[in-house]
């Protein structure tokens, strides 16, 4: 039987490298993390680094082998798995053996805990102490999950030579078979939306599949932002005969890394109605799995399986944290950007870590630069940036582009290039060269910037890793890129492991600043700004399915206003700064009557 969590909260995937490490880091405290297995080949440096480190042997995957990349990732995690197992063993004895560390770890629990609470009992009376703890620990204590990421639209396509490798040897596909070869018994979060073929791939592997104890070995965590796509994406992997054991919701732009902006809809909402259809969610995808399951004469529980609905994005304070725990019953609550300025948990080299502390709201901003087309959140000034611009100033515009896990564009070769690479952007300068003549200057310059403002995503959200445990970065220099959300401006120190659960759990505050917004007053404010821009930035025809959506877009930011003026009238929370909250609510309701949607007359 699986012990209860520690603590309330997890650390959410940060890009490539920056929670590559973290359960390394901090799962003997019992804190879950996520880790990225996209890029294989920083997974195999990774390894070669900590076996070297923790002394055991290490022999190269190189691409030389068939599998080579789901051979990495499966290796990778083995290890991490293995250390961390032996830093648990290590923190347990030190428990056992020193008050003092007992006092220092019961700091870091959550006040409502239990666990917290029995260590309190045993270290009050000494002689229990002595007698108990050991049994108490073993009983009681976990170490944090070791979680894994892939992105669903990280698929790209692999050939040998010009010959398609099948299906299966995807980018995606291989790191799902990486991660359910490993020895973990741990989750794997699907972001960035369905991918058919890939959820199919799921039932190649036994472990997805509940036991005789209606357990699973391995569940699947969706990353999704409302709950129409919960329950699509759910049902559809529930007719597979797979349970969804956790359903992480995340604000659609204020969260770190790429921004899927839905509909208008906000935070509160999205998590009131998934409280409100938690059953459903639950009893639709059970009567669809137990019919596939007895058709596939696998075992099939009687009851539903564990569910968890937990959300990210923005949390900055004890009480917003309390407060989503409590009103609408998530399980945890992940905190991602905060732990970027605390080195016992992330992988951020020094000179990055100092542009986060210095970094303003100005700073972060939703930028045009992933090669996926998807707007996506950064931080102005990082060595990427100067690197790219000086590159084009000398009209070398692009990457040279090593690793290829974006070259998924087909425009110009079946095979996929990547739109940050120099050979895609040389062939889009090329043609808009061209057409110069029929353009105006200030057109020609603002299409030119969308060519070449895309960066190379592959090598920058992974150097950090590199730099911090001075691991040769070989190739053409690309710098570092961060995709830290815009709650990263309220964070302004470097802080340790010990006062980030301080500051999560109310017992201190590390936010030196009185001007922070609320989590929900944030997102509203980058909803309607996103909107403006929308409207703003119209060219060419608009047609009806365009004004429908903007209309609905904007329907559901006023109700979403109207749902948290009522939601927190009687509410003890926030109450410090109930009158400034509301206050912003109304401003931006203004602010939002004042953008009008073009119509078709009108065009």
């Amino acid at each position: 039987m699986s012990k209860k969590p520690l603590h309330t909260f997890h650390i959410p995937v940060m890009g490539l490298a920056y929670t590559i490490d973290s359960p390394i880091r901090v799962a003997q405290f019992g804190i879950s993390s996520v880790v990225s297995i996209a890029d294989d080949d920083l997974i195999e440096k990774m390894r070669n680094f900590y076996s070297t480190k923790f002394n055991f042997p290490y022999e190269e995957i190189s691409q030389k082998f068939q599998d080579y990349r789901a051979e990495r990732i499966t290796s990778y995690l083995n290890l991490v798995d293995k250390i961390v197992k032996q830093k648990f063993d290590n923190f347990k004895t030190e428990l056992a053996e020193s008050k003092t560390a007992v006092e220092n770890y019961i700091a870091m629990l959550p006040n409502s805990s239990d666990i917290k609470k029995g260590f309190q009992n045993l270290l009050e009376d000494g002689i229990s102490f002595k007698e108990n703890i050991q049994s108490y620990i073993e009983s009681h204590l976990s170490a944090g999950l070791i979680d894994v990421n892939i992105m669903t639209k990280l698929d790209k396509d692999n050939f040998d030579k010009n010959e398609q490798l099948p299906i299966e040897f995807n980018d995606a596909h291989a790191a799902l078979r990486g991660f359910a070869n490993s020895n973990l018994e741990s989750s794997v979060v699907l972001s960035a939306g369905m991918n058919p073929r890939l959820f199919s791939y799921f039932e190649n592997f036994p472990d997805f599949f509940p036991n005789q104890n209606n357990e699973l070995k391995k569940k699947i965590i969706l990353k999704v932002s409302d709950f129409r796509s919960a329950m699509i994406q759910g049902n559809f992997l529930a007719k597979k005969g797979l349970w969804v054991s956790e359903y992480r919701i995340e604000s659609g732009l204020n969260c770190g890394g790429h921004a899927f902006a839905t509909d208008g809809l906000l935070l509160g909402p999205i998590l009131e109605e998934f409280k409100q259809k938690r059953d459903q969610l639950i009893q639709s995808a059970h009567e669809l799995m137990i019919k596939v399951l007895q058709q596939k004469q696998l075992h099939t529980p009687e009851n539903p399986l564990p569910l968890k609905i937990t959300v990210q994005g923005g949390v900055g304070t004890a009480e917003e944290h309390e407060f989503l725990l409590e009103n609408y019953k998530v399980d945890s609550v992940g905190w991602g950007s905060p732990f970027l300025l605390v080195p016992e948990a992330t992988s951020v080299d020094k000179a990055t870590r100092e542009l986060l502390i210095n970094a303003t709201e100005k700073d972060l901003y939703l930028s045009h630069i992933s090669p996926l087309g998807v707007p996506f959140n950064t931080l102005r000034g990082t060595t990427n940036e100067i690197l790219k611009q000086k590159r084009i100033e000398q009209n070398k515009a692009g990457s040279s582009c090593p690793k290829k896990f974006l070259a998924l564009s087909k425009e110009y070769d079946p095979q996929g290039i990547c739109t940050a690479s120099k050979k895609f952007q040389d062939l889009k300068l090329e043609e808009l060269e061209i057409v110069k003549d029929t353009m105006s200057t200030p057109v020609f310059e603002k299409t030119k910037f969308a060519i070449t403002e895309k960066s190379c995503l592959c090598v920058g959200l992974a150097n950090a890793a590199y730099l911090e445990n001075d691991i040769q970065i070989k190739g053409q220099a690309q710098g570092v890129v961060i995709c830290p959300g815009p709650n990263m401006a309220y964070f302004d120190q470097e802080v340790s492991l010990s006062d980030m659960l301080g500051h999560i759990y109310g017992n201190k505050s590390i936010i030196r600043t009185d001007n922070r917004p609320n989590v929900f007053v944030k997102e509203l404010k980058m909803y309607v700004d996103y909107f403006r821009n929308e409207i703003d930035t119209i060219s060419g025809d608009i047609t009806n399915s365009q004004l429908k959506k903007w209309n609905t877009f904007k329907a559901n930011i006023l109700e979403g206003i109207e749902y948290y003026q009522t939601l927190l009238s009687p509410s003890s929370y926030f109450a410090a700064d109930i009158y400034k909250i509301k206050n912003d609510f109304d401003f931006y309701k203004l602010e939002l009557a004042a953008i009008k949607i073009p119509t078709l007359a009108l065009v």
